[in-house]
């Protein structure tokens, strides 16, 4: 594993999704300023999301057929002058045209970035992808500290501030150029086990694990966005409670992500799935019927950990169902599925709003039993690999 590239990757993921978690703590003072409507300030962080998600894949298929690691430099700068720029607009119109530059500038970043991460990993390709993953965390839980401090001292055109990590990651992804191509180049020439079954694709199997990560983005937005509410109303907590509630959740989410990819490394992508899905399946049903707030808030632990866990193994693993279509698979598990999911949270708040918070949360709470059924039925790499060529699989698994 070619660490200094999987950090360097990191990094950029971090500074990038910095933009993406910006993006929802400008809406009120983008509000205040603009006298929007909440369905109007929703409407722009629905704008970016959607055109992320879409154009992602074709930034995937695109750095598949010709790869271009330029596209780290520009989808980084493109993010950060997206969002950096809006805090000088003087329309609402304006705002959301800028808003989906900013996303994608971000849909340029990811399949590109994943790509190379997968290319640097050699053999540890989960547990690069989880280093790969957390960097999108912290930047994600850190871009509305950083802007909302920004606004703070300087009013709106504050937003410019988020101009300078994206030039400086910009620039420092830029002198990486030639290694970032002979990384990919030598890849590309390596020995492969001509018409092996590890390098033929399997779309079927990789629409069932996109149903797989569809379930998990659902179950990770409905707890990301309730959890607050959750406390405040179900346990009758403070907004202060349920704000420490959701970093109980985040936090332990970053150590599922690191460790998840480490057992898939030694265990295998399939069944750390598996096992993330049956541990939510275990302690989300504990947590709706705990009434103690102190109780819960213990819980999130094992369900942020388990939830988070699932995430580099599901990348990697469409990545090998799709070995010649690295990029665009990643395309779609980071971006379209993740989306979908989003998508499916006012489902969740109209349960909530009809029949209250307790049943949202017990309808987030029963999904991954179906979604584990589902990760069962895919197959594993790591089977087909040792069927087809025994004696290279007994090295990998020394190695």
């Amino acid at each position: 594993m070619k660490n200094r590239f999987i950090w360097m990757l990191s990094l950029g993921h971090l500074v990038t999704d910095i933009n993406q978690g910006a993006l929802p703590a400008l809406l009120p003072f983008f509000i205040t300023e603009y006298d929007l409507s909440y369905t109007a300030a929703a409407s722009i962080v629905f704008a970016a999301n959607v055109a992320s998600s879409i154009i992602q894949p074709l930034f995937g298929l695109a750095a598949d057929r010709f790869s271009k690691p330029w596209l780290l430099s520009a989808g980084l700068m493109t993010a950060g002058l997206g969002l950096g720029m809006s805090g000088f607009c003087t329309t609402y119109q304006l705002i959301m045209v800028l808003a989906v530059v900013s996303g994608i500038g971000i849909a340029a970043y990811h399949p590109e970035a994943a790509r190379l991460v997968h290319f640097a990993a050699g053999n540890h390709k989960n547990t690069a992808m989880s280093i790969f993953g957390v960097g999108g965390n912290i930047g994600f839980a850190v871009g509305p500290v950083f802007i909302t401090t920004a606004l703070m001292q300087w009013g709106l055109p504050g937003t410019v501030v988020l101009i300078v990590p994206v030039s400086i990651m910009a620039m420092v992804m830029a002198t990486q150029y030639s290694a970032f191509s002979q990384l990919t180049q030598v890849t590309k020439h390596s020995p492969k086990v001509p018409g092996s079954r590890q390098e033929q694709e399997d779309w079927w199997a990789f629409l069932r694990l996109t149903v797989v990560i569809i379930g998990r983005s659902i179950i990770f937005f409905g707890l990301n966005t309730f959890i607050p509410i959750y406390w405040a109303s179900h346990l009758n907590q403070s907004q202060v409670a349920g704000s420490l509630a959701l970093s109980f959740f985040a936090v332990s989410g970053i150590m599922g992500n690191l460790a998840g990819g480490n057992l898939a490394d030694r265990w295998g992508q399939k069944r750390v799935i598996i096992m993330g899905f049956l541990g939510l399946t275990l302690f989300l049903p504990i947590f709706i019927f705990i009434e103690n707030a102190h109780m819960a808030l213990l819980v999130m632990i094992p369900i942020g950990f388990f939830l988070y866990a699932t995430f580099s193994p599901s990348i990697v693993l469409g990545q090998s169902y799709l070995p010649h279509r690295v990029g665009l698979s990643s395309g779609i598990t980071l971006g379209v599925a993740i989306s979908i999911g989003g998508a499916a949270t006012p489902f969740l708040g109209k349960i909530a709003d009809v029949y209250g918070i307790w049943f949202a949360m017990v309808a987030a709470a029963y999904l991954p039993v179906f979604f584990a059924l589902v990760a069962m039925s895919l197959p594993d790499p790591r089977k087909i690999r040792a069927r087809v060529n025994p004696r290279s699989s007994r090295d990998q698994q020394r190695a």
